[in-house]
């Protein structure tokens, strides 16, 4: 966000018009890459298959919401998949200890938010880098979850957090269903709050953004603490699904958070981004690797189109910056 969009009260309108713009290049791509495949293979265009890629997604989802808020704020967050892992063996293992559901999960969430939040006090205080501070605590917060489980899994999860997260509502799986609600207020929080605004105009511009009276540390930790809760809820889902807490759960979430924003149009520069195209990012990812799943490609191809997903989707973005 410019200087001179701060001051024009035409500019959120404009904004949320190229927003849409960005947002039906990516449905468009979406669409392209489900022709594909449905034309290769006959099994991935049933319901089935579709819930599938929509649970598969769910968890790469909501990580990458959070991701995009601290995008769109000039950051980034290395550490998503190393904080859902100790919020995930938090409340495995307050479960395990007698902890009842409804307070190992709020438990994880704080877990989450905490290591979220010593990422923005680090990155809004100490005047470090978010690249270097959210590599340093990746090791840090993968070390913690490994240390305090010995490097083992930790089972016993109760059937009746498993029941809640592999639930289905109107035929629709629950993962799905709790990360299009977590979308919507994350939605409404960068489209109708003044918090949205901040988040932007840190990104677009950090100067002007304190001049213009912006508290932009707040700003910046406020980010962090979101993505570190809604990588703890990725966390709890796959420890709903799998019946355990790995201490190694995550690995690479990052990757795939970042491919989801980038696809989705938000820029690694900060001040661009869109919810909506974050998650259609997601479901591409999703799609592409049922896809090529169906097809027997192996894991390793996926993981190489994973990465020239971002390459490209960032070439995309350094060739329109600062057009319309």
């Amino acid at each position: 966000m410019s200087t001179t969009d701060s001051l024009d009260p035409a500019a959120p309108a404009r904004r949320a018009f190229q927003f849409g713009l960005r947002d039906a290049g990516t449905l468009i791509g979406l669409v392209v890459i489900v022709a594909v495949f449905a034309a290769l293979t006959p099994n991935f265009l049933t319901e089935r298959n579709i819930l599938n890629i929509l649970q598969q997604s769910s968890i790469n989802a909501c990580v990458a919401l959070g991701m995009t808020l601290v995008i769109i704020s000039g950051g980034i967050d290395l550490s998503v998949g190393p904080t859902a892992a100790i919020a995930a063996v938090a409340a495995a293992a307050l479960m395990v200890g007698g902890a009842p559901v409804i307070i190992a999960i709020p438990a994880a969430l704080l877990f989450g938010m905490a290591a979220g939040a010593v990422n923005g006090l680090l990155v809004a205080y100490g005047g470090l880098q978010p690249f270097i501070v959210t590599l340093g605590t990746l090791s840090l917060y993968r070390a913690s979850a490994l240390i305090y489980t010995g490097g083992n899994p930790v089972f016993g999860i109760p059937p009746e957090f498993r029941s809640l997260l592999n639930a289905t509502i109107l035929g629709v799986p629950s993962p799905v269903v709790i990360v299009a609600v977590l979308a919507l207020v994350v939605w409404i929080v960068l489209n109708k709050t003044p918090l949205g605004e901040y988040f932007l105009a840190v990104g677009g511009n950090e100067e002007a953004s304190h001049i213009a009276g912006v508290p932009v540390a707040m700003t910046k930790i406020a980010a962090y603490v979101i993505s570190g809760g809604l990588a703890s809820v990725g966390g709890l889902i796959l420890v709903g699904r799998l019946g355990a807490a790995d201490p190694t759960l995550g690995n690479l979430w990052e990757l795939d958070a970042i491919a989801a924003a980038a696809i989705g149009g938000a820029s690694l520069m900060g001040g661009k981004g869109s919810v909506v195209g974050t998650l259609l990012g997601a479901i591409i990812l999703g799609s592409l690797r049922n896809g090529l799943t169906l097809l027997n490609v192996q894991a390793f191809y996926q993981l190489l189109a994973t990465g020239l997903i971002i390459l490209v989707a960032m070439l995309i973005d350094r060739a329109t910056r600062g057009r319309g």
